[in-house]
């Protein structure tokens, strides 16, 4: 039975998506309002006519502990489209290759002794500072939220050969900061939740990527249930401020003087985008001060179409001991299965490009091909068929020193408006779960005060 009210969604990221299914699911009538021309927000395909290919704005991988995000998957019909291969490749200059294993026994092996050149004694230091980085993740020391990942690593003894190979790496990836930056509480938080989720399945979180393009996986199926339970769409349709009467949320503002009422609102917008939207929120000035502490983290994803194969040894492979140029090579043959007509992609990413966000195209490809080069024996005579350079000066949220404790909840002061967001506070950091996760929150907090209503509204009528 439909709900005769209305429910208002901003953004069309992956949180306002999540958003809005769960909510029609739950038999709401739901209005999404995205202001630009199409779906997806930070995670989407793109065209490149100049070799007739759709691939990513960028790379995205996931966690085996992704449940909040395998739910929307599901909701959609796309949770088949991932793959877990139970690891990767760490590479390293020359060409060596050690396989990283993120699943079974061999994750052991890859936590303690990763690096070619560790020896006994490297791997038991490694062995003691894997143990008390688990145990102070779970147990946290006071002033985690004041050091870096990297004085984290430090104070436990972490060896460096464990951490050029291992743990620095996985701290970029994990906070789209480089270790030197990053609040160590952050990792910890993000450990602590691996940790639980492993002791709570029997079997450890290990890492999987899509078998197919982004639109594909996230918004090709919310556009079919949108259809199939009459979700209204509205494109181009920029957000002012949502407006709240006596207490509770009464409509979303346009920029083009419309209003949409609205009897439930999820406000699904990034923190770089959230001032001025909740102006008639009580506490307003805290969310918007938060939504600026914690600032922006840039990536840079170069789409490489190449000549000829690279011969990776798996879909995933990192770059160990390079510049920072390139933190994580992507096969995309290995992971679409696709047939080579000409040329071969290959997705390159950079987290926490700080110094590359503001290079150019051609001086980002230049240097990221004399990189490969260094690493893969088979590109020193490939040349770049096309290179596509994707730039985002706001990927995520920062997670520096300074931003623990910051990220708002998704309730707020007015019952029936909600916030939803990777930015806002989860198990997670700035991932793909962590907006579903916050979307599953709001709706179910928005719909916990839609049931209360409803049984005001029926003691009333009685």
């Amino acid at each position: 039975m439909n709900d005769s009210r209305r429910y208002v969604v901003i953004g069309g990221g992956l949180a306002g998506l999540a958003s809005a299914v769960w909510l029609a699911e739950a038999g709401k009538q739901v209005t999404l309002l995205e202001r630009r021309a199409r779906l997806g927000g930070r995670t989407h395909a793109m065209q490149v006519p100049e070799v007739g290919d759709v691939p990513d704005n960028g790379q995205h991988v996931v966690a085996s502990g992704y449940r909040s995000l395998f739910r929307y998957l599901e909701s959609v019909g796309t949770r088949d489209c991932l793959e877990f291969p139970g690891g990767g490749t760490l590479r390293w200059p020359g060409g060596r290759a050690v396989r990283l294993h993120t699943s079974g026994p061999g994750a052991v092996r890859t936590l303690l002794g990763a690096h070619p050149d560790a020896g006994p004694l490297d791997r038991l230091r490694a062995l003691r500072a894997t143990a008390r980085l688990g145990r102070q993740a779970l147990f946290q020391p006071a002033d985690l939220a004041d050091i870096t990942t990297e004085q984290w690593f430090e104070r436990v003894g972490m060896p460096a050969k464990a951490r050029a190979a291992l743990w620095d790496w996985l701290a970029l990836g994990i906070a789209a900061e480089p270790v030197q930056r990053e609040s160590a509480k952050v990792f910890a938080d993000v450990l602590a939740t691996g940790i639980r989720i492993g002791v709570r399945d029997r079997s450890g979180v290990t890492i999987g990527y899509p078998t197919v393009d982004l639109d594909t996986l996230y918004i090709t199926g919310a556009e079919r249930v949108f259809g199939k339970y009459g979700v209204d769409v509205r494109y181009r349709s920029v957000a002012r401020k949502i407006v709240v009467t006596d207490g509770l949320v009464t409509g979303v503002q346009l920029v083009d003087g419309t209003e949409v009422a609205a009897d439930g609102v999820i406000c699904a917008v990034p923190n770089s985008r959230i001032r001025g939207l909740l102006d008639d929120l009580p506490e307003h000035a805290e969310i918007y001060a938060a939504a600026d502490k914690l600032g922006a983290t840039p990536i840079v994803s170069t789409n490489l179409y190449l000549d000829r194969p690279l011969r990776t040894k798996s879909a995933m492979e990192a770059l160990i001991g390079g510049s920072g140029v390139i933190d994580e090579v992507f096969d995309r043959q290995r992971m679409h299965r696709r047939a080579p007509d000409g040329s071969w992609l290959y997705c390159l990413t950079t987290s926490g490009a700080y110094e590359q966000i503001h290079k150019s195209n051609d001086e980002i490809v230049t240097e990221q091909l004399a990189l490969i080069r260094r690493y893969y024996p088979e590109a020193r005579a490939a040349k770049p068929v096309h290179a596509q350079v994707v730039k985002m000066p706001k990927a995520t949220f920062s997670q520096v020193v300074g931003t623990s404790g910051v990220r708002p909840d998704q309730r707020t002061s007015i019952p029936n408006l909600m916030l939803a967001g990777d930015w806002t506070r989860t198990d997670w950091s700035a991932t793909m779960e962590s907006a579903a996760q916050s979307a599953e929150r709001a709706v179910q907090a928005l719909l916990a005060h839609s049931a209360h209503e409803g049984r005001d509204t029926m003691q009333r009528g009685l």
